[in-house]
């Protein structure tokens, strides 16, 4: 079994560490302090089990599942937090109460070679979780995109707007664009929608990012951003938009 240890107290991936030699199954094939570092290792390690501290600076530990996925196991290992606690038992998803006993790290262990010997649904359940993370931080600050071994960290308040691209979206802020794997839809439950507006089925605007709306043609519209990119905007997208810009 393929381990990465993640946590950003040194003290914390040593109790791991020494606990998990006493397991001659188990190989440790990195360890790392922060979730940037995290996603890195994930992707290009493609360990079989995590454990996965939730409270770290720069990424938390559902960042981190968010950018490098649900294809490994992991278990979260977390000081007490009600909701997360909550949501594990909830969505059979495995984790370690700090401090935690050998018998329950062996326990967790137990589990995962399990998992690992017959693969079960872990994936809805973590995806599940991470989604009710997301809605208990409340409207999302910054959006998260990992660009091969890169992650890259936009603010929201940057961003002027994000149009669908099939199964993918792309971020456009300040010139640049990103693509993320994420449905338009879920994003804009995410965002605070006093600032963005879902002006046509494939276009979320930055409100404050227009300048002024166009007609087109009869009942057609488009909205003109500060950078001068034109959106267009649907019948239903122009009575919501002329509203807040008023």
């Amino acid at each position: 079994m393929r381990v990465i240890i993640v946590d950003d107290e040194m003290l914390a991936r040593a109790v791991l560490r020494e606990h998990l030699a006493a397991h001659p199954d188990v190989d440790i094939v990195g360890e790392c302090a922060n979730g940037f570092e995290a996603v890195k290792a994930i992707g290009e390690l493609a360990p079989d089990l995590v454990f996965l501290d939730i409270r770290m600076p720069k990424l938390d530990g559902f960042e981190v599942v968010e950018l490098a996925g649900t294809k490994t196991h992991y278990v979260f290992v977390t000081a007490y937090d009600q909701f997360a606690l909550r949501a594990f038992e909830v969505h059979a998803v495995d984790y370690l109460l700090k401090p935690f006993a050998r018998e329950r790290l062996d326990a967790a262990l137990a589990h995962a070679r399990t998992r690992l010997r017959d693969p079960g649904p872990q994936a809805p359940g973590l995806q599940a979780v991470v989604q009710e993370a997301v809605k208990q931080r409340g409207p999302l600050t910054r959006v998260l995109i990992r660009d091969g071994a890169c992650v890259h960290v936009v603010a929201a308040a940057d961003i002027d707007y994000i149009e669908a691209q099939d199964d993918y979206i792309a971020v456009c802020a300040g010139g640049k664009r990103w693509l993320k794997s994420q449905r338009l839809s879920e994003l804009e439950g995410q965002l605070d929608p006093q600032a963005f507006l879902r002006v046509h089925r494939s276009y979320i605007v930055n409100v404050g990012a227009v300048v002024r709306i166009e007609p087109l043609g009869r009942d057609s519209h488009c909205a003109v951003l500060r950078d001068g990119t034109r959106i267009p905007v649907s019948r239903s997208g122009y009575a919501r938009v002329r509203d807040l810009i008023r």
